[in-house]
């Protein structure tokens, strides 16, 4: 594990999500993420762009390398007051209607890891200057997504939307809980199999951890939801169907999902992984653009299905078909797919996901981005 501070402290930050409802801003701790799930997306859409930045703190290929480090951003309240004030200053008709003006920890690392042991390679001195930079890694990751939620709290009327795969974010249940009808609290649960789960988040705390995780925030009376995101190939249909019924069970405002997309080197590290456990995995379904349509087709139609049967809703599910489907399904037409495919992406993408204290409306209520 590759770890030192990072110059630029947190901040509040425009996201650019498109067709996901997640939030309007973001709020990332830290460069980089421990739990190395290989079929992240982020060292292409984010990390690479920071090539030059990330080489001289000993990152040769942020992708290849993703999980081997993370670069805690330094806390600078002064600084993210400043951000603060902007997202709040900034009129509703100026956000994007699917954000639900809210702030999401993290979009691009987890908002709580443990910065471990093992390889780790320390070049800088610790903010503090304990010599204990491990430890002192771990506090500030800590230190920052707390005392950031606390000065939204405080000074803001801005909605949180906090996503993790780590039990840790138990220890701010009694924060979150403040916020009321402002902070939703979800855990990102592709699937219940503890053993497929160490193929594709290899250092990720177990699915089954974060079931009860999310169980314990539930039973706190935190607003909950669940993004079964990316649902791998290997999810298996019964599999598929004891995620949402535990899901179901625990009533969420929201339930995202989407298939796996291929995006940079993930899916060469999917392969490398299984290879070093002895396992083998459905990475055929990537070996072209049409395979991979098909499959992510599919499965979509089929988690909608199984989704309806566990008995969540058109207004609590939430798909993020990928943008490429248009096309494909344009080649083909409905004569071979038997439904109006555009249609049927053009209503996803247009979602608004639900939000505690929001009127659910009769029917599922569509937001068209403006021209």
């Amino acid at each position: 594990m590759i770890t030192e501070w990072w110059k630029k402290p947190v901040t509040i930050e425009r996201n650019h999500f498109k067709h996901k409802s997640l939030s309007v801003w973001s709020c990332n701790v830290a460069v980089g993420c421990g739990h190395g799930c290989t079929f992240c997306y982020v060292p292409k859409v984010s990390t690479n762009r920071m090539a030059s930045v990330l080489r001289p703190r000993g990152v040769e290929d942020s992708d290849e390398e993703w999980g081997n480090y993370v670069f805690p951003r330094p806390f600078d309240e002064k600084v993210f007051l400043a951000s603060l004030r902007k997202a709040e200053a900034e009129k509703p008709q100026s956000l994007n209607a699917d954000g639900n003006r809210a702030v999401m920890f993290c979009t691009t690392t987890d908002p709580y890891q443990v910065v471990r042991r093992e390889n780790s390679k320390f070049r800088t001195q610790s903010p503090t200057g304990t010599g204990d930079q491990r430890r002192d890694a771990s506090a500030t990751l800590e230190l920052g997504t707390r005392r950031a939620l606390e000065l939204i709290l405080e000074h803001s009327s801005l909605n949180v939307r906090m996503l993790t795969r780590s039990p840790l974010a138990r220890q701010d249940f009694d924060l979150m809980k403040a916020f009321g009808n402002r902070l939703t609290f979800g855990m990102s649960l592709p699937t219940l199999d503890n053993d497929l789960a160490r193929i594709y988040e290899p250092k990720a705390p177990a699915p089954s951890q974060r079931l009860e995780t999310l169980r314990a925030a539930k039973a706190a009376g935190l607003h909950v939801f669940a993004a079964v995101a990316p649902a791998y190939p290997d999810c298996s249909m019964t599999d598929l169907r004891s995620t949402l019924a535990a899901v179901a069970a625990l009533e969420p405002v929201t339930v995202f999902m989407e298939p796996l997309n291929i995006r940079g080197g993930n899916v060469k590290r999917i392969e490398d992984r299984a290879r070093a456990l002895g396992r083998k995995v459905r990475t055929e379904v990537f070996a072209g653009n049409d395979l991979w349509a098909h499959y992510a087709w599919n499965q979509l139609n089929q988690f909608e299905l199984l989704a309806r049967q566990a008995g969540i809703g058109d207004d609590v599910l939430h798909l993020w078909p990928d943008e490429t489907l248009m096309d494909w399904s344009s080649r083909l037409g409905p004569g071979v797919l038997g439904r109006d495919v555009k249609a049927w992406l053009e209503k996803h993408w247009g979602k608004v996901s639900a939000w505690p204290g929001t009127p659910v409306p009769e029917a599922v209520t569509w937001w068209v981005p403006p021209a």
